[in-house]
């Protein structure tokens, strides 16, 4: 079982878990294949959206 951390670049993630997307979205994450996106952590990103980082981890990784 794979685990997401706040580490876990958002391409990879979306690797992991492609039902993630709504949820990044719903947090203004809207440009999920950018560049930006290929080098960037969910906790930067979190950080970087006004958005608890640790919230979203929690229902990303509930549907792991």
């Amino acid at each position: 079982m794979t685990t997401i951390t706040k580490d876990t670049i958002i391409a990879d993630l979306l690797t992991i878990v492609p039902g993630a997307v709504p949820i990044l979205q719903s947090l203004g994450m809207h440009c999920l294949g950018c560049p930006s996106a290929k080098s960037e952590t969910l906790g930067e990103a979190c950080a970087s959206h006004g958005a608890d980082a640790d919230a979203v981890l929690a229902q990303i990784n509930a549907l792991v």
